[in-house]
């Protein structure tokens, strides 16, 4: 089993996330640290773009804090910030990012260094499906799992995109960009009974998820589940203080999440 796959071993995973920089490279890796604390199973973080596509206001606001930060915050920066951290968490970590960047850095040479740094994943949210494979001999030489993501509009691709997953399947659970919501329309339970026809690779679902009665909802349904925004908007409200915040909110949610699995 990867490091990615023992995340899920039996329990439901509780997967955060945070922008890389925001408010600083040093308080991430504080943040970090602390969610690992408070339960967290594995961390995704997001490296600083420009036009971070998939994202809402939220997320989009900490992309612009923390390339506008005193000393700004470069790949190279986050790879950095990643091969300090990882000496101090035993969580898988994994970088969600944008093509261009890991196209710019070079695609062997991006590889490699996430592996010199303590990164087991990516998640690549506008990489096409059909054009994975220029970057899968990258990814395969330094033992990088490449996360697919599943949304509600892919029912005909489903049985294709599964069968191709690693790691873990990010389950969209909602049409539109991240942030928090209200409630979750989307027929969930239909998508992942289509993917489990033809993939054992854990599920977790994202996108919308902020409440611990959520995860708890989701938690008993999937195999985990992923926390973007909430804590992303406690950053952004909190700054250089947010680190006892984050870790009380991802702490709730943990207890959520472990309300979710059966017995």
């Amino acid at each position: 089993m990867s490091k990615i796959s023992d995340a899920f071993k039996g329990k439901k995973a509780f997967i955060g996330f945070l922008t890389a920089g925001d408010p600083s490279l040093e308080k991430t890796e504080e943040l970090i640290v602390a969610m690992e604390r408070a339960g967290a199973d594995l961390i995704e973080i997001g490296i600083p773009f420009s036009d971070p596509i998939a994202e809402g206001p939220v997320i989009q606001d900490a992309n612009v804090r923390a390339l506008t930060a005193p000393g700004g915050c470069s790949t190279e920066q986050v790879f950095g910030l990643a091969e300090r951290v990882s000496r101090r968490v035993t969580v898988p970590l994994v970088f969600l990012t944008y093509l261009n960047p890991v196209f710019k850095y070079g695609y062997k040479e991006f590889c490699q260094r996430c592996a010199e740094t303590g990164i087991s994943g990516l998640i690549i949210p506008d990489l096409p499906f059909e054009e994975r494979g220029e970057l899968e001999p990258a990814l395969d030489s330094f033992g990088i799992e490449l996360i697919s993501l599943i949304a509600p509009t892919s029912m005909e691709r489903i049985h294709m995109l599964a069968r191709k997953a690693r790691g873990y399947i990010y389950l969209v659970s909602s049409m539109g960009v991240t942030g928090m919501r209200r409630e979750i329309t989307t027929d969930v339970e239909e998508l992942l009974d289509r993917i489990r026809q033809v993939t054992d690779t854990p599920i977790a679902i994202g996108f919308g998820i902020n409440t611990p009665e959520q995860a708890e909802k989701y938690a008993q349904i999937a195999d985990g589940v992923i926390v973007g925004s909430a804590i992303v908007k406690l950053i952004g409200e909190y700054g250089e203080n947010a680190v006892k915040p984050v870790e009380d909110y991802v702490r709730k949610m943990v207890e959520g999440c472990k309300a979710g699995t059966d017995d």
